[in-house]
């Protein structure tokens, strides 16, 4: 009896011992688990606080910039879990004086959506423009700025910003030949080049200055068509033709034509310099307009000839000339015309005489007038008569002959 007692305590102790040790195993394992749950909620925390659900970035987070100069930065974002946020946008710090905001398209936003499709960037879905002060002093500028989707999801972006006050690179509109010269009537074209030291592209609206009447177009390099504006990509040039049309009654002198090429950014200037010489013309003619005459032969002919300037610059040093047939011989009461004004007109006799041997006809005598800029001339046709004086000769020597023979005929004619 007692020794069953015995086990009976035994095995009782036995039992409560593994009771013990189970719910000892079973606490252990609980206190566990309670703080591997613990631990993932504070690493979700920390994540989340961390802002490890968006990223906002820019290609370029240092520029060198001038004073008054305005710049842009594109912005790149992603989502880094797969999910699509919408994220509010903010500058968090900017030097005093500096002016920025954000940019979507044309607009001006607050606010962008971040794609959760994929962890691939999104690239330039905005950008921050940033406009330099002109009293800007020499130094780096740090500007800070942030994209916050809520619930700890925060990104912030660090730009630095080196200001200089020499324009070192600044933008260009030069011509190869700014100066040119020509007669009235002459078209210019010139050949200039743009050229965009900005960082960004611009977009060049161009202009002319030109006297009343005048016109310029503007032509780019290897285009057939005329434009007003154009677009030069950062760090890049474009060349094209500046046209200038002078008006047909343009006075002799020297023209400015202004030319200039305005962007957002730049303000570019060049003169173009255009000097008319004038239009230079002569005209060899009669009053009348006739250029036939009659004459003799071995005998001298006058001939009324008309010199007029149709030009509107005055000519100077005149010569006149002359190509007859051989043995003819053709002079002027004024070989040589000093000046004559812009369209005057003078006259001047030229004297023709055929040769004695002329036989009767018709033959033709050319006359010019030149100088180094300018000639004409004008050919005559001469009919030349022989003298009359042999022919009455001949006649009273037939008529006597003839007299002779009758006088002749009737004394001896009946024998």
């Amino acid at each position: 009896m007692n020794r069953v007692r015995k086990m009976g305590r035994r095995t009782g102790m036995g039992l409560m011992a593994a009771s013990f040790l189970a719910a000892s195993v079973l606490s252990a394992s609980f206190t566990a688990f309670a703080a591997e749950e613990e631990s993932e909620e504070t690493v979700r925390a920390e994540t989340q606080s961390s802002g490890e659900g968006i990223s906002m970035s820019t290609a370029y987070p240092g520029i060198t910039a001038l004073a008054g100069e305005t710049i842009a930065f594109e912005l790149d974002f992603a989502s880094l879990d797969g999910n699509a946020y919408d994220a509010d946008l903010s500058v968090v710090s900017i030097p005093e004086g500096w002016e920025g905001y954000f940019q979507g398209g044309d607009s001006q936003i607050s606010r962008v959506h971040i794609d959760g499709q994929s962890a691939l960037e999104e690239s330039a879905l905005a950008e921050f423009s940033l406009t330099l002060p002109e009293d800007a002093e020499e130094g780096s500028y740090d500007i800070e700025l942030s994209a916050d989707a809520g619930n700890g999801n925060e990104s912030s972006l660090a730009l630095e910003i080196t200001v200089g006050q020499v324009e070192v690179g600044q933008s260009t509109f030069t011509s190869e030949y700014p100066e040119q010269q020509g007669a009235t009537g002459t078209t210019f074209t010139f050949d200039m080049t743009i050229v965009n030291n900005r960082s960004t592209d611009q977009s060049y609206s161009l202009s002319a200055e030109t006297p009343s009447g005048w016109q310029a177009t503007f032509t780019p390099s290897g285009e057939s068509t005329n434009v007003a504006s154009l677009n030069v990509e950062a760090g890049t040039s474009q060349g094209m033709t500046v046209t200038i049309t002078p008006p047909e009654n343009v006075e002799t002198g020297d023209y400015t034509i202004p030319c200039s090429a305005i962007s957002a950014d730049d303000s570019l200037s060049a003169d173009l310099q255009v000097t008319i010489t004038g239009t230079y013309g002569v005209d060899l003619s009669t009053p009348t307009g006739n250029l036939s005459l009659d004459a003799e032969a071995n005998k001298e002919k006058a001939v009324t000839l008309s010199v007029t300037n149709t030009g509107n610059v005055d000519l100077a040093n005149l010569n006149l000339t002359s190509s007859a047939p051989t043995d003819w011989e053709v002079r002027f009461d004024e070989s040589t015309i000093d000046t004559l004004e812009a369209g005057a007109t003078k006259e001047i006799t030229a004297y023709i005489t055929p040769a004695e041997n002329a036989i009767t006809g018709d033959y033709v005598t050319s006359l010019s007038i030149s100088n180094d800029e300018v000639s004409d001339s004008a050919e005559f046709r001469v009919s030349v008569q022989t003298s009359t004086t042999w022919g009455i000769v001949a006649v009273c020597i037939i008529v006597v002959l003839a007299a002779a023979l009758a006088y002749i005929f009737k004394k001896y004619g009946r024998r």
